[in-house]
């Protein structure tokens, strides 16, 4: 199978269930950002992400308190670099508590001295590594030198371990196709279990012309959507011809929410319009009809899984073609 069976079900027993209750409008996966300091400060991650004082920290409570509220099945641990969360070993385990699905996002450097020996194997944690391309390329990215051959390493002790481990790639203007094969291939022969390839993410705060045109984003996904067919992609077939130009879809804003040390980043995890201490605030008052449209300027050029993939999965009911591809995608992958 593509995900775990275990995963696959609270998934769709969730959507059933909001289903039922008539809910059209619902997260699936809370990004939940417990602080904004970071040992790195890569060319594409906006100034907050790396930039922030590690006492500025969300409290362990707040951050439970939002997996809580918001109810979504699968929280994507990131921020900053949430290995340097003090309270990480007790954030993991409350929300396994509560029976949801951790992507711990780490770009690795820190996995031996915080994580292997504090934080045990778990089928509902996930190690998700980030991977900007190849030696040169993700270092450069990075801004460091050996962050690259520190990352393989810690894929390998992380699978040795036992974890169940993935890998994210974030596709740049300078990005060659050829990296892109050759990163997919490395990381098959480490035995990941995922690899997620998408669009660079355009923060709104970031302002270096790293980030791909609609034109090069269709051009670069038709090869990514091939290489899916070889690969362990964790990206759906039909995102992916969204992305590479082959069909069109409005956006999900609402399914992937983010909660910040500064509250709820509203109205997506790409712009930061405003931040809402509380959910129901920022829930109800945030315009979703306009966000879903994609008329507003900074949304011209967004392919992001975090917007569409949700979309993706909303239109299969239209297509029982589609419905079938997702299956086989899903559980022949």
């Amino acid at each position: 199978m593509r995900f775990p069976i275990h995963i696959t079900t609270d998934q769709v027993t969730y959507q059933i269930r909001k289903a039922m209750a008539g809910e059209t409008r619902y997260p699936l996966v809370l990004m939940l950002e417990p602080l904004y300091t970071c040992n790195l400060a890569c060319v594409g991650c906006s100034i907050e992400r790396h930039t922030g004082k590690l006492a500025d920290r969300l409290p362990l409570e707040a951050c439970l308190k939002a997996a809580d509220e918001c109810g979504a099945p699968t929280v994507s641990l990131c921020g900053g670099e949430p290995t340097l969360y003090p309270e990480l070993p007790e954030l993991i385990a409350g929300i396994i508590d509560r029976r949801r699905h951790i992507y711990l996002c780490t770009n690795a450097l820190l996995l031996d001295t915080k994580v292997f020996d504090r934080i045990p194997p778990h089928k509902r944690l996930t190690v998700n590594v980030h991977l900007d391309g190849m030696r040169e390329t993700h270092d450069m990215v990075c801004d460091r030198k050996g962050v690259f051959d520190k990352a393989i390493e810690m894929i390998r002790q992380a699978k040795a371990r036992g974890y169940h481990v993935t890998t994210n790639t974030t596709v740049f203007k300078e990005t060659s196709l050829e990296e892109i094969e050759q990163l997919c291939k490395l990381v098959k022969s480490l035995g990941v279990d995922g690899l997620l390839v998408s669009p660079g993410y355009h923060y709104e705060s970031v302002k270096e012309n790293i980030f791909l045109t609609q034109q090069e984003i269709h051009r670069k996904f038709k090869r990514v959507l091939e290489l899916s067919k070889e690969y362990p992609m964790q990206s759906t077939p039909m995102y992916l011809e969204f992305a590479a130009g082959l069909r069109e879809y409005s956006c999900s804003p609402w399914s992937t929410v983010t909660f910040t040390p500064k509250g709820w980043k509203k109205p997506c995890y790409l712009i930061g319009e405003e931040y809402i201490p509380d959910w129901k605030t920022f829930w109800n008052s945030t315009d979703w009809e306009y966000w879903e449209s994609r008329q507003d300027d900074k949304c011209q050029n967004c392919k992001m899984h975090s917007g569409f993939e949700a979309s993706a999965v909303r239109e299969l009911r239209k297509s029982p073609k589609d419905m079938l591809r997702m299956a086989a995608w899903n559980f022949l992958g």
